[in-house]
């Protein structure tokens, strides 16, 4: 065994490769998350269900995901992170694997929330595992690598899965990510070292970690911003539907846009994060409650450049949300960084079910432009929040003691 200086400032190319396979896994639970999104049809004709009850699996398996976080923070702390991380990448195959396997709507509900059990602790395990092999300054770059799978996902994961479901069947979409399930068992097995900590765990650390006045600003600006961002991205391209100075045939150009701009946008994150968290989150919230403002109160159709602008912005900023709050709990969790980071992805995948449930009701009472005026406004309260956290935690020794173990 042998301890590392917290105070390095080296990079070893091992530990890129790490966060690498880091961000690879997030694109698999991402991407395992969302599928059926994109396998709405074929998978109802298939299982003979209707296309609501398989948007189901989506709402529940983000449910679920939560509550297993919230678990993983009580009883999974001082588990060796590798050897859960192996675990839990195991389960996600199974999960996978049922879901391709299934022929019937309740076994598929089975499949799905054996998966989503995983999700929830794997999630809140990787952020836990980033920080503990980089050094401290370093903690913001790595978060936007590992989390910038979920971009990723988002732009190339649900598209690929829906091609694959397209033209092979929606089976083979999921095939295919019990293949990426197997990539990412492989590059944690050879390139995350053996880390072992002493995070504090059980309903004490729980505890502790509610009581944080801090902690708490950042879940609650989490849950409004997150809220608020799939409350209007779940009815984004209903929305780009209204718009008749678009042609249809652009829309998946436009979503494609979104989804490259949020990659580019976690690439800038990464570079300023580090030294400048605070005006990175506040600036990201401030440049989407603009962009919800100009949607929600033009009620005549934009030209093809502005809405390209007004998504691309959209795109860009909230990877700026999405690494932002995951960095902040890490930089302020200390010795705590588990149970904090486990809450947080609870929270995250709570604002989710929030976020579409919220925008559901407003479309079927009120207007689109009524949708995003709310989520302007839910958006807009966090920067009151934001402005209250503390840029840095005041003890130097912001994160937890480890160790680790060569292979």
């Amino acid at each position: 065994m042998k301890s590392p200086n917290i105070s390095q400032t080296v990079m070893t190319i091992k530990s890129w490769l790490a966060l690498i396979i880091l961000a690879i896994s997030t694109f698999t639970i991402v991407t395992t998350e969302l599928a059926p999104v994109g396998l709405l049809t074929p998978m109802a004709k298939g299982l003979l269900v209707s296309e609501s009850e398989i948007g189901m699996t989506v709402s529940l398996y983000a449910w679920v995901g939560a509550f297993s976080a919230l678990l993983a923070s009580i009883f999974l702390g001082n588990v060796a992170k590798k050897r859960l991380l192996l675990i839990l990448t195991i389960i996600l195959f199974c999960s996978n694997m049922m879901t391709a396997l299934v022929d019937s709507y309740t076994i598929l509900l089975i499949a799905r929330v054996i998966g989503a059990l995983a999700h929830g602790s794997f999630w809140a395990m990787i952020g836990a595992t980033a920080v503990a092999i980089v050094p401290t300054k370093y903690i913001g770059i790595a978060t936007s690598i590992v989390f910038g799978g979920v971009s990723a996902a988002s732009v190339f994961g649900v598209p690929l899965s829906n091609y694959i479901g397209i033209t092979l069947g929606w089976r083979d979409a999921f095939w295919f990510m019990s293949g990426l399930s197997i990539i990412s068992f492989t590059g944690i097995l050879i390139l995350i070292p053996q880390i072992t900590s002493n995070s504090t765990i059980g309903f004490d650390a729980l505890k502790k970690v509610l009581k944080s006045g801090t902690l708490w600003k950042i879940y609650a600006a989490t849950l409004l911003t997150i809220t608020a961002h799939f409350a209007a991205f779940t009815y984004i391209e209903p929305w780009l539907q209204t718009q008749s100075n678009l042609h249809i045939e652009l829309i998946p150009f436009i979503l494609f846009a979104f989804g490259l701009a949020g990659l580019f946008g976690n690439f800038i994150t990464g570079v300023v994060i580090d030294k400048h968290l605070k005006l990175t989150v506040s600036l990201s919230i401030i440049l989407i409650c603009v962009v919800f403002i100009f949607i929600g109160l033009n009620q005549n159709s934009f030209t093809q450049i502005a809405i390209f602008s007004l998504v691309t912005i959209w795109g860009l900023a909230i990877s700026g949300i999405f690494v932002g709050f995951q960095t902040w709990v890490l930089k302020l969790s200390g010795d705590d960084v588990f149970p904090a980071s486990s809450l947080y992805v609870s929270f995250f995948n709570i604002a989710i079910g929030l976020g579409a449930t919220l925008g559901a009701w407003i479309v079927s009472n009120y207007t689109l432009s009524t949708l995003y005026i709310s989520a302007s406004i839910i958006i807009g309260l966090s920067i009151l929040l934001v402005n209250l956290i503390p840029a840095s935690a005041n003890n130097p020794n912001i994160r937890m003691d480890k160790t680790y173990e060569t292979n």
